[in-house]
């Protein structure tokens, strides 16, 4: 008889990765595209009965899927702005992520972000509606942004934004482009070339949407920025 992996849950449509927290510091994500919303609370329920003393994330859930995780999971704590799930106790944080969007539209990535660092262990400074097109409202805050351990900029259109930010401040950033925008900005591909091309250096770049991705990055750099503290 074949001895079930002690790093893994297999619930048979899946196999879930439940160490994966000891060999990286970060434990398994669910991503809820592709997914059925029973499939994502099966999931959710293995991640948080091994390791309950931390917050299980779930991301990218369709209406549907937060509507039945929130009847399935009463405990859990739902982000309609991020579409997004958490299960169990944020942990403490270590270091700060600057999450700064150009605009409105962005807020769901935005959200996204935030809600990825504070998983991941990091504080959250948002800094919402600072575009290029009034360019005195990045001015305005350059003091939060040289206190961040690390910056999350977020930014559809021409994807401008990263690389103003870049050229103000030398704190670590990770630049996401978004999918907005009118039709040559090619569903975000016109904002990630942007970036990829920026001519401020220390401009890392993830792909179209994702937050996810970023959060991760720059939770990882904030921790490691206070881990001597």
């Amino acid at each position: 008889m074949e001895q079930q992996d002690p790093r893994t849950a297999d619930l048979g449509f899946a196999r879930v990765d439940v160490d994966r927290a000891a060999r990286t510091g970060d434990p398994e994500v669910v991503y809820g595209a592709g997914k059925t919303p029973d499939q994502i609370v099966a999931i959710l329920r293995a991640l948080h009965d091994k390791h309950p003393e931390r917050a299980v994330l779930a991301t990218r859930l369709a209406p549907e899927a937060l509507d039945v995780v929130a009847d399935a999971l009463p405990d859990a704590d739902i982000d309609l702005v991020a579409r997004a799930v958490t299960l169990g106790p944020l942990p403490p944080t270590h270091g700060t992520v600057a999450v700064v969007a150009a605009g409105t539209s962005d807020a769901p990535v935005a959200a996204e972000a935030a809600l990825t660092i504070r998983v991941h262990g990091a504080a959250v400074d948002r800094i919402d509606d600072v575009g290029v097109a009034g360019l005195h409202r990045l001015l305005g805050v350059r003091d939060r942004l040289a206190a961040a351990d690390c910056l999350v900029v977020i930014a559809g259109m021409e994807g401008a934004l990263p690389s103003v930010v870049g050229g103000l401040t030398g704190v670590p950033l990770v630049a996401v482009p978004t999918s907005v925008g009118y039709g040559a900005s090619l569903g975000g591909v016109a904002a990630l070339l942007a970036m990829l091309n920026s001519c401020a250096p220390g401009v890392t770049v993830v792909n179209i949407d994702n937050g996810y991705g970023a959060g991760v990055h720059a939770a990882r750099v904030a921790r490691q920025s206070r881990a001597h503290d």
